[in-house]
């Protein structure tokens, strides 16, 4: 009985010991992920944050920081008053899954380095004062699902490499300072769900490529430059249910025509270009007040 009671004891302390283990070894993190933390709490007056962190205290329980097997797998430090630029070392965590730091008043470029986040799914940058161009190095990032940099001062040409990035669904880079043609690579993106240029100094003719993103769903391009014709390859988009293309150069919507006008939830035009013309009277539209930005965002779990 007495020596059944000590191997019930002993099992019991093994388990005990292992929890504690576990634990204690989920809450450590390399000391080179730690410095990098430590550097973007520097680089953006941490000490002002809404939230701070206690740089003294175990990794995994500063605010916004989540830990799994030893790693900082994400960051979520939305509307935290992040003041100042992102440190190049941000790209030495190379297990981050979530990057978190829209609604904040970031500035400086996006530092090169953020591509080689190799694991990095989501990266929302919107409502900063990032400038500079849109690193060409962004186009190697095989497992961004989510890109969103919406209201920033980014200018330059879209970068024809971010084509590559095969498993993207959503890409907003609307209200920023972005010039050139929109890329006819971004029509590789399959499985794009919803892209958004509103709002930048984009000209010439919207690509036909588009045409080729099947799984579509919001095309916003309103408030550019762009002219020329809605390309016939727009008669693809069998998904398409938002269509903003309002306060362009755009002189034909003769292509429209073979576009099933069922489909929209939201088309928003130039009113006088497409009324004018009978044949559109089929269209069920909304008439919106602007381009949908989705500048009301939410904090991530």
């Amino acid at each position: 009985m007495i020596q059944q009671k000590l191997q019930r004891a002993c099992f019991f302390g093994v388990i005990v010991f292992c929890i504690v283990f576990a634990t204690a070894a989920n809450a450590m993190v390399p000391k080179s992920e730690k410095n990098v933390l430590l550097e973007l709490y520097k680089s953006t007056q941490g000490q002002k944050w809404n939230t701070t962190w206690d740089v003294n205290a175990p990794v995994d329980t500063w605010f916004g920081v989540t830990v799994q097997n030893g790693h900082v797998v994400d960051i979520n430090l939305f509307r935290n008053n992040l003041v100042g630029s992102l440190p190049e070392s941000i790209g030495d965590l190379k297990h981050l899954v979530n990057l978190n730091l829209a609604f904040n008043t970031i500035s400086g470029e996006i530092p090169k380095s953020i591509a080689q986040l190799s694991k990095l799914e989501v990266l929302k940058l919107e409502m900063n004062r990032l400038e500079g161009e849109i690193p060409s190095e962004m186009g190697s990032m095989k497992s961004l699902v989510k890109l969103s940099a919406f209201n920033n001062f980014l200018s330059g040409r879209i970068p024809e490499s971010l084509g590559n990035i095969q498993t993207l669904k959503e890409l907003n880079l609307s209200s920023n300072e972005l010039t050139g043609r929109i890329p006819n690579s971004l029509g590789e993106l399959s499985k794009l769900e919803s892209l958004g240029l509103f709002e930048n100094k984009l000209y010439g003719s919207i690509p036909g490529e588009l045409g080729k993103l099947g799984q579509l769903k919001e095309l916003v391009l309103a408030n550019n430059e762009l002219g020329g014709e809605i390309p016939k390859e727009f008669g693809q988009l069998g998904s398409l249910k938002v269509l903003q293309i309002q306060n362009n150069n755009i002189f034909s919507f003769d292509n429209m025509e073979g576009m099933n006008s069922g489909q929209f939830l939201v088309f928003d035009y130039d009113k006088v270009e497409v009324e004018k013309e009978n044949k559109y009277k089929d269209f069920d539209v909304i008439k919106t007040r602007m381009a949908d930005t989705k500048f009301e965002d939410e904090m991530e779990e």
